[in-house]
Order: C-alpha cells, then sequence, then structure tokens
C-alpha cells in the first residue's frame, strides 16, 4: 500500500491510498466518525454491478445507513438534471451535513458527486473511489468538481475536495481496454508537462503497460498521482500553475463536444496534445525530434492522434467558450521541451486554425 498526502496551505488536506484491494478501505472510512452517520454511494450502471455490493457491505458495517445511487453510465448523464435526482434521494433520505457520500467509479462519477457534495446544504463530506485510471491518475484529485452544460464541458462547478482518495488498482483489471487506453492519454500528459524521465519510461515500458503488468500499473499511477498531488498544493484554485494539466485538453475539450461524446475524454486530449505539439513547434519551443517522439508515443499506446467529421473553424469557435478563458485569451498551454509546461496567452486564432487543420483527416 502506499499513502500519499495532499497538502493545503502546508497542512493535511486529504490522502490518497493506492493498492491492490478493498482491504483497507473499512480503516479508512472509520476515520471519519461514520458510525451514526448515513452515507450514499453514487455510482453508475457499468461499475456498480461490478463492485457496488462489495462496496456498500463494506459501507454498511461501518454507518447507521448506507444507500445506493445509480445512474446510467456515460457522458450524457453529467448533467443538472442528475444532479436534482441526487439531491433528491438525500432529501428523501434526511441526508445532513454531517453524513457523507461516496463516488464510486470513472470521472462521471466522481465529478457529479463532488459536485452534489459541494451544493447540497452548502456542503457536505464525500469520499473518491475511482475505478478507471483516467479517474485515478487525475480527475480524482484536486477538487474539481462539475457538469456539462447544454454540452459544454465541465460549464458548472465548484472546488470541492474530497476527504479520502481509495484505489484499488485491481479495479483497472475489469475495466474495457478503450477506457484503459483512454486513461493513458492522461498518463501520457504528465510526461510532457513535468517530467521527461516517466515520457520516456513509458516509451520503454509500452508493453509492461498494455498487458496491465501490475509493478507498471503502481508505478504509473503513483508517479502520476504524485505529479497532480504537486501541482494542486503549489495552486489548489487554479490561478496560476495548475492550468498547465490543461495540455491538451482546449482543443481536446472542442473536440469531444463537436463529436457528441463519440470519442473519449482521453481520446480527445491524445488529439489535443497533438494539436498543442504542433503549436510548440511552430514558435520553436520544441524541436521536429521531440515532436515525431511525442507523436509516436501517443500513437504507440493506439490513442488517436486524428478525427473526422467535424469543421476545424467550428472546433476554433468552440474553444472560445473554454472555461479558460481570460478576458477574451485563451491560456492556452504547449510544451517548452518534452517536461516543461508553460502558459501561453499568445497563441492566435491562426495557429489554433493550423493546428486542428492537422488533426482532422
Amino acid at each position: 500500500m502506499k499513502r500519499i498526502n495532499v497538502l493545503y496551505n502546508e497542512q493535511p488536506c486529504y490522502d490518497i491510498i493506492i493498492n491492490n484491494s478493498w482491504h483497507m478501505l473499512s480503516d479508512e472510512i472509520s476515520k471519519f466518525d461514520v458510525k451514526k452517520r448515513k452515507i450514499c454511494i453514487v455510482t453508475e450502471s457499468n461499475v456498480g454491478p461490478i463492485y457496488a455490493k462489495e462496496v456498500r457491505d463494506i459501507v454498511s458495517s461501518l454507518c447507521s445507513k448506507c444507500i445506493l445511487f445509480e445512474f446510467p453510465a456515460g457522458e450524457k448523464s453529467k448533467n443538472l438534471d442528475m444532479i436534482d435526482e441526487i439531491y433528491e434521494v438525500l432529501i428523501k433520505e434526511k441526508f445532513d451535513r454531517n453524513d457523507m457520500l461516496i463516488a464510486l467509479g470513472g470521472g462521471v462519477v466522481g465529478d457529479m458527486t463532488g459536485f452534489a457534495a459541494a451544493t447540497y446544504l452548502r456542503g457536505i463530506r464525500f469520499i473518491q473511489i475511482p475505478t478507471s485510471l483516467l479517474a485515478q491518475v487525475d480527475s480524482s484529485i484536486g477538487g474539481k468538481t462539475g457538469v456539462d452544460f447544454k454540452g459544454y464541458k465541465n460549464m458548472v462547478g465548484a472546488f470541492k475536495q474530497p476527504s479520502l482518495v481509495y484505489i484499488n488498482l485491481n479495479s483497472l483489471k475489469t475495466l474495457p481496454n478503450r477506457e484503459f487506453i483512454s486513461g493513458i492519454g492522461e498518463v501520457i500528459k504528465y510526461g510532457f508537462i513535468r517530467n521527461r524521465d516517466f515520457f520516456l519510461w513509458l516509451n520503454d515500458n509500452i508493453d509492461k503497460v498494455k498487458t496491465l503488468d501490475e509493478a507498471a500499473l503502481e508505478y504509473i499511477v503513483t508517479t502520476s498521482c504524485y505529479a497532480k498531488k504537486e501541482v494542486v498544493e503549489n495552486d489548489f484554485t487554479e490561478k496560476g500553475e495548475r492550468a498547465t494539466l490543461n495540455f491538451g485538453h482546449t482543443i481536446g475539450h472542442a473536440v469531444e463536444k463537436l463529436k457528441d461524446f463519440s470519442l473519449l475524454h482521453g481520446e480527445c486530449v491524445a488529439i489535443g496534445m497533438k494539436a498543442a505539439l504542433e503549436i510548440s513547434v511552430k514558435k520553436n519551443m520544441i524541436s521536429c525530434e521531440e515532436y515525431n517522439n511525442g507523436i509516436d508515443l501517443i500513437k504507440q499506446y493506439d490513442l488517436p492522434t486524428d478525427t473526422n467529421g467535424i469543421d476545424a473553424e467550428q472546433v476554433v469557435s468552440a474553444t472560445l467558450n473554454d472555461k479558460k478563458m481570460d478576458s477574451g485569451v485563451i491560456k492556452f498551454i504547449l510544451i517548452d521541451g518534452i517536461g516543461k509546461a508553460v502558459i501561453d496567452k499568445t497563441v492566435t486564432r491562426e495557429d489554433m486554425l493550423m493546428a486542428v487543420k492537422n488533426i482532422i483527416v
């Protein structure tokens, strides 16, 4: 087991537990004095049938009442209507501010549960139990929560730190391969923006990662969690450095929306990373060799670097609705060599259009 402590203002905020079973879950939840409290496990229709009973059995032995809320899997459930349903269940079950929510699932579950926890009664506690690679290495850490609004990604949200992040690496073995590879998109991102050695390791260990070698899984999740933790600790509410985590996301989110969420988030991030690399080359921030190495790594992990059926002008226009806008200017994340991200406010519409044309076939 590994325990990573996330700090806020140099004080302990919450722990990230990384192991390969549920055996520590009972001890970790017990620390929150839930014996007389109610707990609602929020999950979705793919994860629920696999893990909900086992987790619910553990939780039920610790609290006064445990209920389960399950919604249809997929990004299309990530909206305010579904949040209304969660609120209604909590109200009917008379949940108060001392009760707790548990997010059991991937990024959609974590974002929605966190948002409900942030806003119900102006805030109640919640625990993240991420079961997808993408959620384990990214969305479960840092307290960014939210829902989509009329197709616009994560436009309504709040910052709400979890009380605990509990990662069971064995849950990755029941993850569909496409979902696992989607998570690799966020893993590769950390190599691009913070850790050149990790980038090289990912290049040297492709087969181990893709075949779910246990040591390799532990390494990529732990390394990614440490990278996310360090950025979050420096910038809890995304006023500066934390924006670098959005490498590949500005154009990736636009592609995700225009493809009507038919592509997975990590797939869109991979496409967006190629676009960001295109602009980085144009600005002489990376060499052609670094560009080629980056594209090759993305492809070696079976992630897409292009798409079709969408219009380049529409993609660029969609980026103007991005929540990372600052006085009409996009804070675009580029890399100044592999392993070093920079926030660039000089990326023009023409730069983006050039890059987007190179990701549409």
